[in-house]
């Protein structure tokens, strides 16, 4: 579900990322995007960094189609051993309620914004745990709202996200990303823009594939956590 990864590069016609700002391009199913997320997080804390996240969307289904089960839960099998803390567990609700599209879920990290970006934030990683480790359908409207209700690092207003979500306005912004994203200007989910104008896509971890996609699992040849700090530091400066 996502590019290798790839040299650090500059690229040209881009949002601009503000001083102290992070921006991450990714898809909400792809797993290898909560596990950056998860670290970059983790190195925020234990740094004491005052650094912003701001989420874009990279929407693979746009790209690819459909997110197909056995494509996550391949995923899944291969990332859990690099990084238990992500609580990566295979669907196990019924299989008609698998979130074979997640469009609806990206429009309301976007509208979250509207609440700031930590709103947003933490309504994101909320839909990725919600799905990969409660199997919860993150497409259905109502359920996109009873995780923004539980979220507890910050008070999201959640009948205003969901008047936001109502409105539809932020389909645009969500479309306007992958616009981007089809430029060729990103390579991939997850890619993390800083203000210097670096993309670094899938940082700190290579992988390769044991078998066909979706039918084998991937085997991890590199994986260098500390990358984030590193990230953290230049985005802060």
């Amino acid at each position: 579900m996502t590019a290798p990864m790839t040299e650090p590069t500059i690229r040209h016609g881009l949002p601009p990322v503000t001083a102290g700002t992070i921006q991450v391009w990714s898809d909400l199913l792809c797993p290898f995007a909560y596990v950056g997320l998860l670290r970059l997080r983790r190195a925020r804390k234990r740094l004491g960094l005052d650094v912003r996240l701001e989420h874009r969307a990279f929407p693979l289904e746009l790209f690819n189609g459909p997110h197909p089960r056995r494509g996550t839960d391949s995923e899944a099998v291969g990332l859990g051993r690099i990084e238990p803390e992500a609580g990566f567990r295979l669907w196990t609700a019924p299989e008609d309620t698998y979130p074979n599209t997640v469009l609806l879920a990206t429009e309301a990290v976007a509208a979250a914004s509207t609440q700031g970006s930590a709103a947003a934030e933490e309504l994101d990683l909320a839909l990725r745990r919600a799905f990969w480790t409660r199997s919860l359908p993150i497409a259905h409207r109502q359920v996109i709202l009873d995780v923004a209700s539980e979220v507890s690092a910050v008070r999201i207003d959640v009948p205003a996200l969901a008047g936001e979500l109502d409105s539809g306005r932020h389909r645009v912004t969500v479309m306007h990303d992958f616009a981007v994203a089809q430029t060729d200007a990103i390579a991939g989910s997850p890619t993390f823009r800083l203000p210097d104008g670096t993309a670094h896509t899938n940082p700190g971890i290579a992988v390769h594939w044991a078998g066909p996609w979706a039918a084998g699992f991937p085997v991890v040849d590199a994986d260098d956590p500390a990358v984030y700090d590193h990230l953290l530091e230049r985005a802060r400066g």
